[in-house]
């Protein structure tokens, strides 16, 4: 215990001193975060759950530090998540499990210091596609593993507040459209990154029976709303919210048919508010089988 508040601190101070020095944020923020666990692997031999607590540790002291001196959040999630990236990687550990707790870690810090929860999920996407790219890991892949941790972490801040049903839903449709926005501007894949927002808002909320199939369907509208603002392939999108509604429905024991259905006519619903062409689009997407699963259209939508 210690040990990992000695890691907080040392990162936080560090990133204070060099954001006094150079005004750069996002650098200070990947240079300090790869520099602390690369020692810290080395001094300690950190592997599996140590590792992982301590790539936790340092994206949450990272945010900390950035706001300290009035860094912005985005810009510092961003820079954990790619320093993550370059200080493991020549550990054994998974790098999608990496990406996953940095981008859940900035999120819990960002809550902690009343930051903008929106801004740190857009800037964890881009950096996990960011970093990916710079050290060869596959981008799809990475971009799942970040949503699925900025939900998941976004779902377990909300519902400790006490939020439920309608205005949880309400609370995290800014937090779903940002992170799936950030995915967009980089050029990462969108459907990796919807699957990834459905899965982890499943997994954060632990909701089951209706209350599951209610959040899978609106959390499909708030991305393909989110995909069509900034010119995404919404499409590709929809498809998306339907493979992470199918994941998830494995994990809680839910009906994969209904949860597949159930992010089908939300994306539906939602292109059919933006235009007729969004829900052709959609529909086509959308309909047949998707990952084994027979997709079920409801009317007008059929």
């Amino acid at each position: 215990m210690e040990q990992r508040k000695g890691i907080f601190q040392s990162v936080k101070d560090g990133l204070v001193g060099t954001i006094r020095g150079t005004g750069d944020v996002s650098k200070a923020v990947v240079d300090t975060v790869s520099g602390t666990l690369s020692h810290t692997i080395k001094e300690t031999g950190a592997v599996g759950t140590s590792l992982i607590e301590a790539v936790s540790d340092v994206g949450r002291a990272a945010i900390r530090g950035a706001v300290d001196m009035g860094g912005d959040v985005g810009s510092a999630a961003k820079g954990a998540v790619v320093g993550t990236l370059r200080g493991t990687k020549e550990t054994s550990v998974e790098a999608s499990d990496a990406i996953t707790a940095t981008a859940s870690s900035v999120i819990k810090g960002t809550s902690e210091v009343a930051g903008d929860i929106g801004k740190a999920a857009k800037g964890a996407m881009q950096g996990a596609i960011t970093g990916a790219k710079e050290v060869g890991l596959d981008v799809t892949e990475a971009t799942a593993a970040a949503a699925n941790g900025v939900l998941k972490s976004t779902s377990e801040v909300l519902s400790g507040t006490g939020k439920t049903g309608a205005s949880f839903m309400e609370a995290s449709s800014g937090v779903v459209r940002s992170a799936i926005q950030g995915v967009v501007e980089v050029g990462g894949d969108v459907g990796s990154g919807a699957k990834g927002v459905v899965l982890g808002v499943l997994q954060g909320t632990k909701a089951s029976g209706k209350g599951a199939l209610e959040t899978i369907s609106v959390t499909s509208t708030h991305v393909i709303k989110g995909t069509s603002e900034i010119g995404g392939d919404i499409g590709k999108a929809a498809k998306g919210t339907v493979q992470g509604a199918i994941a998830g429905a494995r994990d809680i024991s839910l009906d994969a048919t209904e949860a597949a259905s159930a992010a089908a006519n939300g994306a539906l619903k939602a292109a059919g508010e933006i235009s007729s062409q969004a829900a052709r689009q959609v529909r086509k997407a959308v309909k047949g089988t998707i990952a084994g699963v027979k997709v079920v259209l409801k009317e007008p939508f059929k």
